[in-house]
């Protein structure tokens, strides 16, 4: 017997809802995580609420200038914006505390991560890009912020130095693209990439996964 329409809206909704919390978690973590960027090089509130901001919408900024999709998703969202800047500017007055909250910092980063990934390969398959954009979307969502926070603080972006980070929103993007291409249902597919992707991103932070680096150090004459 099939569930009812109005119990599939509901799980429906349930989804959306539960994706969207993530999603808010997620802004306003990477937006503390910015602000305490900013603080390490001694910038001023101005500094720090621009620092938070990209951060947290950058990557969904930059996705949406690629793949010509307007308009951009915060503009439409002002709340988003205070939100970020807020958790931003809080940061300044709490930070002396935040210390003891390093480990749930790295689980809330880790969940954004994966939700920013999963949120971009959906606007670009949902937009009828081919598979290795789909990807790229993912991508660009998940660590571009990151990148330009470490760029404007000047120094060289976390994600190219450190354990798997741009690794684990790759195979979350890849993952979500395969189980669509086999018409894996979308709640379903959401749910096993966040699970999956989620446990990848604690099992590098807590085995210490890296990429192999490479160093040259050699001078030309």
């Amino acid at each position: 017997m099939l569930p009812s329409t109005s119990l599939l809206d509901s799980f429906q909704l349930s989804q959306l809802t539960t994706m969207l919390v993530i999603y808010l978690i997620a802004i306003t973590a990477e937006a503390m995580s910015g602000a305490l960027a900013a603080g390490r090089r001694n910038m001023d509130i101005f500094g720090v609420a621009v620092i938070a901001f990209v951060t947290a919408l950058g990557g969904g900024t930059i996705r949406d200038m690629v793949l010509g999709h307007y308009p951009i998703g915060w503009t439409q969202h002002p709340e988003y914006v205070y939100l970020v800047i807020g958790a931003g500017l809080l940061t300044t007055v709490i930070a002396r505390h935040m210390r003891h909250l390093k480990q749930v910092f790295l689980l809330l980063d880790a969940m954004g991560l994966i939700a920013f990934s999963l949120i971009g390969c959906s606007v670009a398959l949902e937009h009828g890009y081919p598979r290795v954009v789909v990807i790229m979307a993912g991508m660009l969502t998940g660590i571009s912020g990151g990148i330009v926070r470490d760029v404007l603080c000047n120094q060289v972006p976390v994600v190219f130095r450190r354990e798997l980070y741009a690794s684990v929103s790759l195979a979350v993007c890849l993952l979500y693209w395969l189980l669509s291409a086999w018409n894996v249902n979308h709640d379903i597919n959401i749910a096993v990439c966040f699970a999956g992707g989620l446990a990848f991103r604690l099992l590098a932070i807590r085995l210490k996964w890296r990429l192999p680096v490479f160093s040259y150090q050699e001078r030309w004459e």
